[in-house]
């Protein structure tokens, strides 16, 4: 009987994580007797050859990096029935039989799209967004929220100093999650995201006055990255309540630096179980967490899911930041 092949790589966004991922791939992988091959830069290295066997020294010390060893990329090739058979041939001819995707959505339309092409992928959920709707967590949220949180403590120790209200723009263009969380732990007083209908009169403004009259004279505003717009309502607030206003984007700050235990541990369970199932010879499926557990899903069924943002999380943050 021939040695199992599989191999693995990153797509899309790189979050922190998706190292400690890979690590756990390639040693999961070897520990099962099978030869593990690392593909560089997502899709594309599968298109161009990128591809080299890894072994157990080539995830050394890499669990506490942030970013992708493998590197990554997003493909619009790959989008192409033709480039995925040509990337299913190549495979074959590297006698790999599975490929472990670490990414989001569009990754593992890429995953669906190789297994039907007769390569079994499985996917990994690695996004900072925390915005796929098959799992409940997502590797790298837990370390983007702690570094959000850990900017706007800073951004607040100034607007304190000034008497300043400060708008921070956090990540999350079609999801929340990161600007809810970060907005209740650092006590914002108001939080605007993708999925809640706003007002600025009702939930910025109001909120503002109300605060002042019991006492405070500084303020935080977390928005998220799909709400946008944090420069014209900074203006808006001068004009509005007279007080000094700045907006601060954080951008891509939030995609690096060292991962969370929770990031490393999540990431290397997820990893493991992906491994387990391309053992077993089983593909198409996605890796996710439900109710804290590590389990998978049907791929089709995964990507079917409507995400379901937590609105009580959200009325809770309202309530407590006053």
């Amino acid at each position: 009987m021939s040695q199992k092949s599989i191999a693995v790589l990153t797509s899309g966004g790189d979050a922190p994580g998706m190292n400690a991922a890979v690590r756990a791939v390639v040693r999961a992988g070897i520990n099962r007797g099978m030869r593990v091959f690392g593909i560089y830069r997502g899709y594309n290295g599968l298109l161009n050859g990128d591809i080299q066997e890894m072994n157990l020294r080539s995830v050394s010390d890499i669990i506490g990096n942030g970013g992708t060893m493998l590197y990554t990329a997003r493909s619009e090739e790959f989008k192409k029935k033709e480039a995925q058979e040509r990337a299913a041939d190549f495979c074959r001819s590297q006698g790999i039989e599975g490929v472990v995707v670490i990414g989001g959505d569009g990754s593992f339309r890429g995953a669906r799209a190789l297994t039907a092409a007769g390569i079994n992928c499985i996917g990994v959920p690695g996004t900072i967004d925390n915005d796929i709707a098959c799992s409940e967590y997502t590797v790298g949220f837990d370390t983007a929220m702690n570094t959000a949180l850990e900017m706007v403590d800073r951004i607040r120790d100034t607007a304190q100093s000034h008497d300043r209200c400060s708008i921070v723009e956090v990540m999350g263009r079609r999801c929340g999650d990161i600007a809810l969380q970060t907005g209740i732990a650092t006590g914002a007083t108001a939080i605007l995201v993708p999925e809640i209908e706003y007002n600025i009169e009702r939930d910025v403004i109001e909120r503002i006055i109300n605060t002042q009259k019991t006492g405070k004279k500084h303020f935080v505003i977390v928005v998220a990255e799909g709400v946008g717009g944090v420069r014209d309502l900074a203006k808006y607030i001068e004009q509005r309540l007279g007080i000094e206003a700045r907006a601060t984007v954080l951008g891509h700050v939030q995609r690096g630096g060292s991962p969370t235990v929770r990031d490393r541990v999540v990431a290397s369970q997820m990893g493991y179980e992906a491994v387990s199932l391309l053992d077993k010879g089983i593909g198409n499926r996605v890796v996710v967490m439900r109710d804290g557990k590590i389990t998978n899903l049907d791929i089709n069924e995964a990507l079917d899911m409507e995400r379901v943002f937590d609105k009580k999380l959200y009325k809770i943050a309202m309530s407590v930041s006053i």
